[in-house]
């Protein structure tokens, strides 16, 4: 594997078990159907596809909350599997994850400031006064100010929310961030400006971004590579320009025919950005 591979992932397959019916059979589910893919240190990978495609599914295995059945996963060069080992602290910081919802992924009675300093008071051993002055250069950072410190979630507009959650993802100098629908949830005007802090925390931290999305237009804009799942399985995967300007799949030309035009004049404009 390359040095600059941050997550390479080998043939990732997810079952669930269920029992259904008065004789209690076991019914299988396979959410992901062998998903490979590789991801490069600095770059942006978009997973696209319709909702059950498998999206959530490969976001909390790559997040270390789930293990996949079968297949390989590298991080970093390194083989995990949580189904048979315990983490390090230091491997799990190296995958954070942003949630669609900042206000639901944030404790409504805890300080924002808390927020911030509570994945180094686990994983340093940072003095209080330490993380206090780290938390507040990462408020700064992401467009915010030592004023917002001491305020709770809901005296924040979802923009700042958001502002936050990412600022608590990159407390603990993550190899790779998982992004969630992180604008879905946001207005235009705001979208524009969530996609650009992204934009240039990837330039400033040189993070590496896997990028959630079901908004065609915003994927176009912000990554290099695209990966579309249909079902549980990668039916098409390469970089941006090649799959939007000839997709090879009937799934994926179907998509983009059903998505508002996608050129990249109309997104700026779109997003509101140069």
């Amino acid at each position: 594997m390359s040095n600059n591979v941050i997550l390479e992932a080998r043939d990732l397959v997810r079952e669930y078990h269920t029992k259904e019916g008065m004789m209690g059979k076991t019914v299988v589910t396979r959410a992901l159907k062998g998903v490979s893919f590789d991801l490069e240190r600095g770059k942006t990978l978009a997973v696209v596809g319709e909702s059950g495609c498998g999206k959530s599914t490969l976001a909390r295995i790559l997040t270390l909350i789930d293990p996949a059945t079968s297949g390989d996963l590298f991080i970093e060069g390194k083989k995990i599997d949580i189904s048979q080992e315990r983490l390090s602290k230091e491997m799990r910081a190296k995958v954070q994850i942003v949630f669609q919802n900042p206000y639901g992924s944030l404790n409504p009675r805890q300080k924002i400031g808390d927020v911030l300093t509570e994945p180094l008071m686990i994983n340093t051993n940072l003095s209080p006064a330490e993380r206090r002055e780290q938390a507040m250069d990462m408020l700064i950072k992401v467009g915010l100010g030592p004023e917002h410190f001491n305020r709770y979630p809901h005296m924040f507009s979802g923009g700042q929310r958001q502002r936050v959650a990412i600022a608590r993802a990159l407390m603990l100098n993550p190899s790779l961030l998982i992004l969630d629908e992180p604008v879905s949830a946001l207005d235009l005007s705001v979208q524009a400006q969530i996609l650009n802090l992204l934009a240039d925390l990837q330039d400033e931290f040189n993070l590496t971004y896997l990028f959630i999305s079901h908004d065609l237009s915003v994927v176009r804009y912000i990554a290099d590579k695209v990966m579309v799942m249909y079902f549980g399985e990668v039916v098409e995967y390469g970089d941006i320009e090649t799959v939007f300007g000839d997709p090879q799949h009937e799934y994926t030309r179907t998509l983009f025919n059903a998505t508002p035009k996608a050129d990249i004049a109309h997104i700026k404009a779109r997003l509101g950005v140069a």
